[in-house]
């Protein structure tokens, strides 16, 4: 009976544990943005841009919907958008703490090559006709919805550099640009060829238009008499770029190839036949930071956009305005 009498008392004391631990042992959901003073909402913070070779003052309200609307389709979800409306308003942040000296009396610009893109609303208008209302809206609607948030590191906005489509991985920064930096590493992107139009793209370079390009910019290149014997060891990086190209007597990186050769990505492959040498290239954009495509592609399977740029910038916290 004692035996009996313990075992009811053990059953009614766990019923009544159960609710308890219910509510103090739930799985953790993802942390909110950390609140900062050290940042300010968008309609607060003033910039110096530099637009069609004139130097005006705007809010981060007025200008990051026209680099949104430039840099990411406006088809995308919204939770890509949401992501690339932060990595840019990031970007835009760091780069007034660091201005270049091609324009230092402006914290940005409107070159893409540059700075980043940008599209005033009436360009918007006529490019996308009919479509206007409904792509401003969600172009307009993403910066809202995130705004103030940044990027951070060791308390500082992070370059949030970004591109179009990755070859599987994206870029370190350090393979790329020789400095590494612990939130720019190269991380799995998700994109297919059936998620990025022209995904893989072909590139075709006469053998005499292939010596002149290599000969202008390289004028000491030693290439053998036979244009089959131009194309040395090729060498990837963990992303599957290019590293280095052996051509004649030099070595260069891939993104010196791409650059010369006016190839879309580093992710290539390099094939000489009847006097014309074949690029295949997959992929497009530097490689470093949020794949674009990737991100929509991520937000496509149910992922928020702390889960996207925690995934392209890992190690990286958003931060929001108080």
């Amino acid at each position: 009976m004692r035996r009996i009498f313990f075992l009811s008392l053990a059953l009614v004391v766990l019923s009544l544990c159960i609710p308890w631990l219910a509510v103090h042992f739930q799985p953790e959901e993802p942390p909110p943005a950390e609140t900062s003073t050290a940042f300010l909402h968008d309609d607060q913070t003033l910039l110096t841009v530099l637009r069609d070779g004139e130097t005006v003052s705007v809010t981060m309200a007025e200008w990051l919907p026209g680099v949104l609307a430039a840099e990411m389709p406006a088809s995308f979800e919204p939770e890509a958008l949401r992501a690339q409306a932060i990595a840019a308003r990031t970007y835009i942040a760091d780069r007034a703490a660091h201005r270049t000296d091609k324009h230092p009396d402006a914290d940005i610009c409107s070159d893409s090559t540059c700075c980043c893109a940008w599209a005033p609303e009436e360009a918007l208008r006529e490019k996308w006709g009919g479509d206007a209302d409904r792509n401003l809206a969600r172009i307009r609607a993403a910066v809202a919805d995130t705004d103030g948030q940044y990027l951070v590191y060791d308390g500082a906005p992070i370059r949030a550099v970004f591109h179009s489509s990755s070859a599987g991985a994206t870029e370190d920064s350090a393979a790329l640009w020789g400095g590494a930096l612990p939130y720019l590493v190269s991380v799995s992107s998700p994109e297919t060829a059936d998620d990025v139009p022209n995904y893989v793209s072909s590139a075709e370079v006469s053998a005499d238009d292939f010596r002149a390009t290599l000969l202008e910019a390289y004028p000491d290149c030693v290439l053998p008499e036979d244009a089959s014997g131009w194309l040395g060891e090729t060498v990837r990086d963990e992303s599957g770029r290019v590293s280095t190209q052996e051509i004649g007597s030099l070595t260069l990186t891939g993104a010196q190839v791409r650059s010369l050769f006016s190839l879309r990505s580093a992710a290539f492959t390099a094939a000489y036949a009847d006097g014309v040498f074949h690029f295949t290239v997959t992929g497009y954009g530097h490689g470093v930071g949020m794949s674009q495509y990737g991100a929509n592609v991520m937000a496509k399977a149910g992922s928020s956009y702390a889960d996207i740029l925690a995934h392209y910038y890992p190690g990286a916290t958003l931060v929001e305005a108080a």
